[in-house]
């Protein structure tokens, strides 16, 4: 298995590549241009990673096969689970590698945009909302990706009417882009007196951040900017500034906002960032939708059409619609525990 990933993998060539994007960090004039060199921090850091976790691999598989050759010589049960349980949690690694050479698509690499927004059902969507947003933020910690918040509206009782999420890391758009779409949750309401149980919906839209070197024009006669306070929690700053930034893109009517920064010229030059990452998206979601048209294919829009349902009563489930996958472990979802879905929907994915 190794030597096929090896192959596909081409071990050669990524060192080659290591080297070349190392002499470019050597460059004395390399960090005249910030955005150009985390552009090639990123790859690299990116690309020894793979080299590692594959070299890893190699050295952990031998050790498997010293493992297996003591155990038939010494009829051991306890050695023999110890190389059980090695090998399952090998194969689990192997897995993991396979999908993340899987991601290969533009902008897979790239970090991601997350928005949640609550559908109808006030408090109770907009705390179902928050409990996403918790899932989501332990699911990067335990990738050890950086979360930053970019917007933030608060419910008016519990929860969020809104969140926006920068996720940094190498492939978090790969990863994350399996969770666009609706998020349908089935509970007994805590915000109910009486009891009955109640149906949320959110909506998960998932974008990569796109650099300046995409060529995405943006006309200003296109756009309408506007200033205010920040509402979230962000420190002093907050409500004592207009430094908040919203754009509206007249032609498509989409609307970005940023307040994480102090200054609204950085509010503002990050909001453009996500203006362009969506309309990037739209333009492939265009595509997508003429290669449907031409296919037959046709695909519903709207609440009805959820990826996910999480189910709290009468029974606990959380399953995936469009891979049938399904857990009982609704809390090790809500704490972050998604890879199988993800997984799951990337592999389903592979033409």
């Amino acid at each position: 298995m190794l030597k096929i990933l090896g192959d596909l993998f081409d071990l050669d060539a990524k060192k080659a590549r290591i080297a070349e994007l190392d002499m470019q960090m050597s460059d004395p004039d390399f960090w005249n241009s910030q955005e150009s060199a985390q552009k090639v921090i990123n790859e690299a850091n990116g690309l020894k990673s793979y080299v590692n976790s594959f070299q890893a691999m190699e050295e952990r598989l031998e050790n498997l096969e010293v493992s297996y050759e003591l155990v038939k010589e010494e009829n051991d049960a306890e050695l023999y689970e110890d190389m059980q349980e090695e090998l399952d949690s090998f194969m689990k690694d192997v897995n993991d590698f396979e999908l993340q050479m899987l991601l290969s698509e533009p902008y897979d690499s790239n970090n991601a945009i997350l928005e949640l927004h609550p559908g109808a059902g006030g408090t109770e969507s907009q705390d179902w909302a928050s409990m996403l947003l918790r899932m989501y933020q332990r699911w990067a910690e335990d990738r050890d990706f950086k979360v930053e918040t970019l917007d933030y509206l608060p419910g008016d009782e519990a929860g969020v009417k809104s969140v926006t999420l920068m996720i940094k890391g190498h492939n978090a758009y790969g990863y994350l882009k399996a969770e666009k779409g609706v998020h349908r949750l089935v509970r007994i309401s805590p915000f109910d007196s009486s009891g009955r149980r109640h149906t949320s919906f959110v909506s998960c839209d998932v974008t990569p951040e796109m650099t300046d070197d995409v060529d995405i024009e943006v006309k200003t006669e296109d756009i309408k900017v506007d200033t205010y306070r920040a509402s979230g929690a962000g420190g002093q700053h907050v409500n004592t500034t207009d430094s908040a930034v919203r754009i509206t893109h007249i032609p498509t009517n989409t609307v970005v906002t940023c307040q994480n920064e102090r200054s609204q010229i950085k509010n503002r030059e990050a909001a453009m960032k996500m203006l362009k990452s969506k309309l990037y998206q739209f333009e492939i979601e265009r595509q997508q939708s003429e290669l449907d048209e031409i296919r037959g294919e046709q695909k519903e829009i709207g609440w009805g059409s959820q990826i996910r349902s999480y189910v709290f009563h009468p029974y606990s489930m959380v399953k995936d619609h469009r891979t049938n996958t399904e857990t009982g472990n609704t809390q090790s979802v809500m704490d972050g525990d998604i890879n199988l879905f993800i997984d799951a929907y990337l592999r389903s994915q592979i033409k």
